[in-house]
């Protein structure tokens, strides 16, 4: 039941973060969030899938997240079932927050509000959501188990 929560709360964070960036007047971003000057708030809409890709195809840019999301939903309820495994839960449920928050204003707003970006070289003109760290930060966790995952089935078959 905590990574339900979990998903809720994550959703829930990041869409009223979006609420209030939409609640704002245009005319004040783009504009400095920190002191800094690290971070930059935008508000800024996608009306496709990441980078704006496929925004020509609506139908399938809200059909892509939609199976997505069903995946790792049936994946995560298929873990919930079992004992232990509390780190691939935790991915999957952070990945599943953010996911559910952008799907929502896909499937709300017909675009995904974006609010802020990194200024760092490789990153900076790339405008992100805090649903998007998380479908990244999810997904990296998931990345690292499966490695660590293979590298010990290794040692183990070498004995």
């Amino acid at each position: 039941m905590v990574f339900i929560w979990l998903i809720i709360v994550l959703a829930a964070a990041d869409l009223l973060i979006k609420a209030e960036i939409e609640s704002r007047d245009g005319e004040e971003f783009p504009r400095p969030f920190d002191k800094g000057g690290l971070i930059t708030l935008h508000k800024s809409h996608n009306a496709g899938l990441p980078f704006g890709f496929l925004k020509k195809y609506q139908d399938a840019v809200r059909m892509i997240p939609i199976v997505t999301l069903s995946a790792l939903g049936g994946i995560l309820f298929w873990l919930l079932q079992k004992k232990g495994h509390l780190f691939e839960k935790t991915a999957f449920a952070i990945t599943i927050g953010g996911a559910l928050s952008n799907l929502y204003d896909r499937l709300v707003r017909h675009y995904v509000v974006d609010y802020f970006s990194i200024n760092c070289k490789a990153v900076k003109k790339v405008i992100f959501n805090l649903g998007d760290i998380m479908i990244f930060t999810g997904s990296l966790m998931v990345l690292v188990h499966e490695i660590w995952s293979s590298l010990s089935d290794g040692k183990q078959k070498k004995k």
